[in-house]
């Protein structure tokens, strides 16, 4: 295996996300404003559970963007790929089976009692499938909000202080988008733009942001009248300084707990786009591609259920933790919901 231009470029956008992820939250947890939150969120049970779940998450999608290009097969190679993948057998297998499910005569595999979730129809380790679905989703969630967050942040803002025409034309904007049903339009970008993880989050990211404007846009009238603004006027402070020195700190904690809860959904909204053929190509590892695959295998006899539980209970367990998460971060951030 050996590094290209491209590999090694991959690897420090992984590394170097993971990075400021993890500095941007032990930066955080020094500042007195978030000290009170990050101490209730340590005696949050359930926080740190779900917490501890996601990191979990993060850490599979980081094995799975790690890695470099075999010399033979001129293919990328990951971290991932070196502990779970498994040679394919010739079909389905059930989980930690020796023989094959599902064939006139079934035959011994390869590597009996090997596969702890079964295999597929192609003979593909079902675990190895589920946990490469893992960075589909960790990719999907976070860099859709790095697209969608920023904009909503400076529609909102804007629309909100200097209300008027600006206010008129975000206005107009989010509303014509919102008129549009969600699914319909994410259907009809995807269409123009291809399939494709890169085109999924682009697509994401103009319907995703909708939402956020929306409420950053309501704080910020609220937060314009506020003393503090007052107050900053009157001293001559500019409006660029009022607008994101003053006002956009105090509307941190809606925009994280927002940013939050709308990961799961932006997840699910992945999955649901590949389950319907428009998502994801059939080569990166997908959760909606799995049920997709599986659709089928219900009316077998026997029965295939192995593939289309493991992508059900992967995602389910991420978006279950994300939303318990997000309610115990909200409920830690928030200064009226302390006791």
């Amino acid at each position: 295996m050996q590094f290209t231009g491209p590999d090694i470029l991959y690897n420090l956008l992984a590394l170097a996300a993971f990075g400021l992820l993890l500095t941007a939250v032990v930066r955080a947890r020094r500042q007195p404003l978030w000290a009170e939150a990050y101490r209730r969120l340590a005696r949050n049970r359930i926080a740190m559970v779900t917490l501890a779940v996601l990191v979990l998450y993060g850490l599979v999608a980081l094995l799975d963007s790690v890695g470099g290009t075999v010399t033979k097969t001129q293919t990328r190679h990951t971290l991932m790929d070196a502990l779970f993948q498994r040679p394919a057998e010739r079909t389905y297998s059930a989980p930690l089976a020796s023989m094959t499910t599902g064939e006139p005569k079934p035959r011994r595999l390869n590597q009996p009692g090997t596969h702890l979730l079964g295999t597929d129809l192609l003979g593909n380790d079902v675990l190895y499938q589920t946990l490469k679905g893992a960075r589909t989703a960790v990719v999907v969630g976070g860099f859709t909000s790095l697209m969608s967050v920023p904009v909503a942040l400076l529609l909102g803002l804007l629309a909100g202080y200097y209300g008027r025409r600006v206010d008129d034309a975000v206005q107009y904007t989010y509303t014509v988008l919102s008129s549009i049903p969600d699914l319909l339009l994410l259907i009809a970008i995807l269409i123009m733009l291809g399939p494709g993880l890169t085109q999924i989050c682009v697509a994401l990211a103009v319907t995703n942001f909708v939402g956020l404007c929306r409420l950053v846009r309501g704080e910020t009238l609220k937060h314009r009248d506020r003393e503090y603004v007052r107050a900053a006027k009157a001293l001559g402070v500019s409006d660029n300084r009022i607008l994101w020195r003053h006002i956009l700190p105090n509307l941190l904690p809606v925009v994280i707990i927002s940013v939050t809860l709308g990961f799961s959904g932006l997840v699910l909204a992945e999955s649901t786009l590949s389950y319907l053929g428009v998502g994801v190509g059939q080569d990166v590892g997908s959760w909606g591609n799995m049920i997709d695959a599986a659709r089928a295998e219900l009316a077998r006899d026997p029965i295939i259920w192995w593939n289309l539980s493991a992508a059900s209970v992967a995602l389910t367990l991420l978006a279950l933790s994300l939303n318990l998460f997000g309610d115990a971060l909200r409920d830690a951030i928030d200064p009226r919901l302390r006791s």
